[in-house]
């Protein structure tokens, strides 16, 4: 099981030499992650960083760990302009980089505040589409797509990622439901989530069950999440393949660095 860090790129992570100045002791420390929360607007007036440029910034600061957006909510971004930002962030990071994709909330008005507000059926149809598009302009053919809510007239987007195949992880809350498992089944892996509690490894082993059901790939598939530390032995045997320290937006930052620098819980 490979350990990450997982943070808010507000609060007290709202400072892009911040967040780059722990990446670097995170992989001195021997983290195998560091993944951003891609948010614009939080519940209350924070400093905030935007994610991918954050993300850009520890790419070029580190070599070795994994980073990626955990996750970017692709309705209220344009795919093609994520994918041309994915491909050029797996070159800068030489390969490192995982693109989280999910629907995006409005707890924080993140859709509202800007005069949107698409429900759930909405947002999944975006997403599919945006997922469908973004994968299909990595192939480095030319692309032509007519979704239900997108679609692309015979673009073609070169270079191709810097890895063989730029892993997507979909998010899917918990209790999960049909098309948010199809979707997953279809990626390289899933991010789980729950709301008011942290999933249990009994819940893992339920997840991967739904999801293998889907699967129509034979290649490794990940399952990330965080949750309490002292599980991390039992969420390793029940199927984790990403295990995530979380911090919220208020944590000291000297209490940050401490969790950094004393390195993952290896199981």
């Amino acid at each position: 099981m490979h350990h990450a860090l997982y943070a808010p790129p507000f609060g007290t992570f709202g400072d892009v030499h911040v967040l780059t100045e722990l990446a670097r002791r995170a992989e001195d420390a021997g983290w195998d992650g560091f993944f951003l929360w891609d948010h614009i607007l939080f519940a209350t007036d924070v400093p905030f960083a935007d994610p991918w440029i954050a993300l850009a910034a520890i790419a070029t600061a580190t070599e070795r760990i994994r980073i990626g957006p955990l996750v970017t909510p692709l309705p209220r971004r344009r795919p093609w302009k994520v994918a041309r930002e994915a491909v050029t962030l797996d070159h800068l990071s030489r390969g490192r980089l995982v693109l989280g994709v999910g629907l995006g909330i409005d707890f924080w008005r993140e859709y509202a505040a800007f005069g949107e507000a698409p429900d759930d059926r909405t947002r999944g149809e975006l997403l599919d589409d945006g997922i469908e598009i973004v994968t299909r302009l990595w192939s480095g053919e030319p692309v032509t797509h007519r979704g239900v809510r997108l679609s692309v007239d015979d673009a073609r987007f070169l270079p191709r990622p810097f890895q063989p195949r730029l892993p997507v992880w979909s998010a899917v809350l918990w209790p999960p439901r049909r098309n948010p498992l199809r979707r997953a089944a279809r990626c390289d892996g899933v991010v789980p989530f729950c709301p008011d509690r942290a999933l249990t490894p009994s819940d893992v082993r339920e997840l991967r069950a739904l999801v293998d059901r889907d699967r129509t790939r034979a290649e490794p598939y990940d399952v990330c999440m965080h949750g309490p530390r002292e599980l991390a032995a039992e969420y390793a045997d029940a199927g984790v393949t990403w295990f995530m320290e979380s911090f919220w937006h208020e944590a000291a930052l000297d209490d940050v660095r401490r969790i950094v620098d004393a390195g993952p819980p290896r199981v």
